[in-house]
């Protein structure tokens, strides 16, 4: 299993909390390319829902990571 900010960012959009089934749906739903799918796959299903895409994928940026000041724009 590999993520990278491109496969990851299918997934932002996603209903969370979610379960790895409901997971698999939406990218089924929206499209999104096969290693997604798989990667979620891989998870572990405990029955219990991911909160955020950082349970699935701990690197994931936030806008934190990043040195943009919005307020000048």
């Amino acid at each position: 299993m590999y993520w990278t900010l491109e496969l990851a960012s299918y997934l932002e959009d996603a209903p969370w909390p979610a379960t790895k089934d409901e997971l698999i749906d939406y990218s089924v739903r929206t499209g999104a390319p096969d290693e997604v799918i798989e990667n979620l796959e891989y998870l572990e299903d405990d029955g219990q829902p991911y909160e955020t895409i950082e349970e699935i994928w701990p690197d994931y940026p936030t806008k934190d990571d990043f040195l943009f000041n919005e307020d000048e724009y």
